[in-house]
C-alpha cells in the first residue's frame, strides 16, 4: 500500500464509511490521549500493513478520511490512554481493537493470551498490565460497500394480531436439511433457499425470530471444554451479521448475504425479527479479554461499581453495559436504527430488556431508553419484543414495559404448563391467560397483542422433551449437570426419557396436541419454536446454549409427520378466524338483542360459571363460549368483523366427563373442528352437535366447536 494520506474527515457517522473515493473513519474514544488507525491485508496477520495516528478530534470523537481505501480494507484501532483499572480506565495500546460501529466483522477469536489487558496468571491479576501484541489473534472490522439493490422489496408489516412468531436458529434450522445444498446449510443462503422458506410458509407462520445474528464470541472456556457457544448471545460487533452464518469467502460478503435473506423472506409475506443483546458485550468482568469497548473506553461504556475496578453484572455475563450514558444510548439507537434502514428488518426481541431499563439500580419503565425509542421515528414503527427480565434484583417485569412493546409473558408458558400437568386450583390463572393476560396489560391500554404467548423457548426443554423428562439431563454441558433451570413445570406421563410403551407414548402425543392448541387459541401473539412442530428432542438438556451439533439442529430425517399437520392446521385455524386473534379485548358486555355476551364460561352441565367455580380446587376443567359478532374491531375499511361462534372445552383432568352443550341461545347448531384427544381436526366434519347436546371430552384434551349460523 502507498504511503498513506489523511484528511480531518467528520464525527458522524461513526464507524467506517465508504463514498466511493475513500473512507471516513470515526470513533468515539471520550478519555483516550490518542488513536492510532491500523490496517492489514488478512484477518490474522501478524503485524498491521500500516498505522496512522488520527490527527482529528471533534469533542470526544477521532475521526479521519484516508483516500483510495476500498470496501474489502480490513483495519482495527489501538487506543492510548491511563491504564488504571481501580479507576475504570483499561486503556492498552498493544491490544489490536474491534470497530464497534464495524458492519463486517473478518475471521474469529483465536484464544491466546494476548488477548487480554493483564497478564494471566499474575498475581495482580487485572491489575498488571500485558505488553503482548494480539494483533494475530483479534479478528478485524471490514470496510463495506453499503450499496445494495432493494428493488422490490416491501416491509410484510403484517399486523399485531395476525403475527405468529416462529423462533429460530439461523444454522440450526438448515444444517442437515437434505434437500438443502450442502455448501449453504446453516447459513443465511441456506434460510433464503426456496425450499426453507417453502417450508415456513406450509407452516403459516408470518414471522421468524432469529436468535443472535450479530458477531459474538465463543467463550474461553467452552473452547477448553471442546464446546462452542451456539446461541450467540455474546455479542461482540453490534452493527455486523455474523460472520459464520455466511456461505460466502468475500471479505464483507455475510452483508449482501443477509441482506438477500431478508429480501427473499419477505418476497414471501415473511417478516424477520432479530433477537438482540444490548445489555451487555462479550468482554465479561476484570477478568475478561480486551477487545472493543474496554480498550476504547472502558469507563463510558459499561456500569462500574464504586469500586471501579468491578464491573455491574445485572445480566450474569460479567458486564452490563451503560444505557444511561448518551454516548451509549446513541450506540444502540445507531444500531437498531441500521438494521431497519440498511438490512431492512422488520422488529426486533430485546434480551434481557429490564436491564436497559435501569436508571442507577431500579428498573424504570420512563427511562430514557424508552423515551428514545419512543419519539424515534424509525424505530418505534417496528415490532419490539421484551424479555421482561434480568437476573438482578426487582428484574422480573412482566407486564410492566410501556404501551408500544410487546412482552415474552414468562406467566402465560409456567400458567399452560402447570393447568396441563393438572395443578389444582388453575382456572381463574387459566383464564387470565388464555385471554391475553387482560391483568397484566389492560389498565395500560395495551392490548391482547402485548402478550407474547410461548409454551417453550429456545431455553428450557423442547416440547417434546416437556413431556417426556421430569429432571433436565445437561450432562453433555460438562457442567456436571448444574447448569440450566431446576424447575421445568414438566412432566413425563410415566416414564424418564425415551419409552417403548405405546400407552406413554401416545399420551406424550396427546399432551404436545394441548399444548400447542393452547398456544394458537390464545389470545395474544403465538411463538412456537423451531422443532416443537416436529418432535424434536434434545434428550432431556434444557441448556444447549453451548451445543452446536445434532443435539441442538433440527433432524430433517425424523420429522413427526402428524405433528407437523397437527401444527399446520391450528395455525390455519387461527388465521382464518378472528375470534381466535382479536385486536380488542373481550369486554363481557351483551351483542345484541339476545343477552348473549361476547365472551361466556361454563361448567360441564352446561351452566355459566359461578364465583365458587373458579376457586375449586378440584376443577380442571371449563368451556369458553366466543361470540362471532362481538368482535369490536373494524377491517381495513372500516368494515364490522364478523366470525363463527366458537365454543371450547379445556379438560386437563386425567378422566374424561360429559359436557353439555349451551343452550340454543348462545348456537342452535355446531360443528367439532378440533379434538386434541385423537388428533382429529377437520374443517369438512359432517356430523353437526344440537345445542344443549351432552358430548363425550377425553381426559386430557381439548374440544373445539365452532357454530353452524
Amino acid at each position: 500500500m502507498p504511503e498513506i494520506l489523511q484528511f480531518p474527515g467528520d464525527a458522524y457517522p461513526l464507524g467506517a464509511t465508504w463514498d466511493g473515493k475513500g473512507v471516513n473513519f470515526a470513533l468515539f474514544a471520550e478519555n483516550a490521549t490518542a488513536v492510532e488507525l491500523c490496517f492489514y491485508d488478512h484477518e490474522h496477520a501478524d503485524t498491521e500493513t500500516d498505522r496512522i495516528t488520527i490527527l482529528e478530534r471533534s469533542h470526544e470523537i477521532w475521526h479521519a478520511y484516508i483516500p483510495d481505501i476500498k470496501p474489502g480494507q480490513l483495519y482495527g484501532y489501538r487506543v492510548h490512554g491511563p491504564y488504571e483499572p481501580e479507576n475504570g480506565c483499561r486503556f492498552n495500546p498493544n491490544k489490536v481493537l474491534l470497530d464497534p460501529y464495524a458492519k463486517a466483522i473478518a475471521g474469529n477469536i483465536r484464544w491466546d493470551n494476548s488477548l487480554f489487558g493483564y497478564n494471566l496468571g499474575d498475581p495482580l491479576m487485572d491489575l498488571s498490565f500485558s505488553e503482548s501484541d494480539n494483533t494475530a489473534f483479534i479478528p478485524k472490522s471490514v470496510v463495506i460497500n453499503p450499496a445494495y439493490d432493494w428493488t422490490g422489496d416491501v416491509h410484510p408489516k403484517t399486523d399485531y394480531h395476525e403475527t405468529v412468531i416462529y423462533e429460530m436458529h439461523v444454522k440450526g434450522f438448515t444444517k442437515t436439511h437434505p434437500e438443502i445444498p450442502e455448501n449453504i446449510r446453516g447459513t443465511y443462503a441456506g434460510l433464503a433457499h426456496p425450499v426453507a422458506i417453502d417450508y415456513l410458509k406450509k407452516l403459516g407462520v408470518t414471522a421468524v425470530e432469529l436468535m443472535p445474528v450479530h458477531q459474538f464470541i465463543s467463550d474461553h472456556h467452552l473452547q477448553e471444554k471442546g464446546l462452542t457457544n451456539y446461541w450467540g448471545y455474546n455479542t461482540i460487533g453490534f452493527f455486523a451479521p455474523d460472520s459464520r452464518y455466511a456461505s460466502s469467502d468475500v471479505r464483507g460478503g455475510q452483508v449482501d448475504e443477509f441482506k438477500d435473506m431478508v429480501k427473499a423472506l419477505h418476497a414471501e409475506g415473511i417478516e424477520v425479527i432479530l433477537d438482540v443483546v444490548y445489555n451487555h458485550t462479550g468482554e465479561g468482568n476484570e477478568l475478561g479479554p480486551t477487545l472493543s469497548f474496554k480498550g476504547i473506553d472502558n469507563g463510558a461504556y459499561y456500569r462500574l461499581e464504586e469500586n471501579r475496578r468491578y464491573y455491574t453484572d445485572y445480566t450474569g455475563t460479567g458486564n452490563t453495559l451503560n444505557s444511561m450514558l448518551p454516548n451509549v444510548l446513541r450506540f444502540i439507537m445507531d444500531s437498531l436504527r441500521y438494521w431497519i434502514q440498511e438490512m431492512h428488518i422488520d422488529g426486533f426481541r430485546f434480551d434481557l430488556a429490564s436491564t436497559l431499563a435501569r436508571e442507577l439500580h431500579e428498573v424504570n419503565r420512563l427511562s430514557a431508553f424508552f423515551d428514545i425509542i419512543h419519539q424515534d421515528p424509525v424505530i418505534s414503527q417496528v415490532k419490539l419484543i421484551a424479555e421482561p427480565w434480568d437476573v438482578g434484583d426487582g428484574g422480573y417485569q412482566v407486564g410492566k414495559f410501556p404501551p408500544g412493546w410487546a412482552e415474552w409473558n414468562g406467566m402465560y408458558r409456567d400458567t399452560m404448563r402447570d393447568y396441563w400437568r393438572g395443578n389444582p386450583n388453575m382456572l381463574g390463572e387459566f383464564a387470565q391467560r388464555f385471554l391475553g393476560s387482560p391483568d397484566l396489560y389492560q389498565e395500560d391500554y395495551r392490548r391482547p397483542t402485548a402478550s407474547i404467548n410461548f409454551i417453550t423457548a429456545h431455553d428450557g426443554f423442547s416440547l417434546h422433551d416437556l413431556v417426556s423428562y421430569n429432571e433436565k439431563h445437561n450432562e453433555a454441558n460438562l457442567d456436571h449437570n448444574s447448569d440450566g433451570e431446576d424447575h421445568n413445570r414438566s412432566w413425563n406421563c410415566g416414564a424418564e426419557g425415551e419409552t417403548d410403551d405405546q400407552h406413554i407414548v401416545q399420551l406424550r402425543q396427546q399432551q404436545k396436541r394441548n399444548f400447542l392448541a393452547t398456544l394458537f387459541l390464545s389470545q395474544g401473539i403465538p411463538m412456537l419454536v423451531s422443532g416443537d412442530e416436529m418432535g424434536k428432542t434434545q434428550l432431556g438438556n434444557n441448556n444447549t446454549y453451548c451445543q452446536d451439533n445434532e443435539l441442538s439442529w433440527l433432524n430433517w430425517n425424523a420429522v413427526d409427520e402428524s405433528l407437523l399437520y397437527f401444527t399446520q392446521q391450528m395455525i390455519e385455524l387461527r388465521l382464518n378466524h378472528p375470534s381466535l386473534r382479536r385486536r380488542k379485548w373481550f369486554n363481557g358486555q351483551e351483542v345484541g338483542d339476545d343477552g348473549v355476551k361476547d365472551i361466556a364460561w361454563f361448567t360441564p352441565d352446561g351452566n355459566p360459571m359461578k364465583g365458587y367455580n373458579w376457586e375449586s380446587d378440584f376443577a380442571r376443567s371449563i368451556g369458553i363460549y366466543f361470540h362471532g359478532e362481538g368482535i369490536q374491531s373494524k377491517g381495513p375499511m372500516g368494515e364490522d368483523i364478523l366470525d363463527n361462534h366458537f365454543f371450547i372445552i379445556f379438560n386437563a383432568h386425567y378422566e374424561g366427563l360429559q359436557y353439555q352443550l349451551p343452550s340454543e341461545d348462545y348456537a342452535k347448531k355446531w360443528r367439532k373442528v378440533l379434538d386434541t384427544g385423537t388428533g382429529e381436526i377437520s374443517k369438512d366434519d359432517l356430523s353437526l352437535h344440537e345445542a344443549a347436546e351432552v358430548l363425550t371430552v377425553g381426559g386430557r384434551s381439548i374440544l373445539v366447536l365452532k357454530s353452524e349460523e
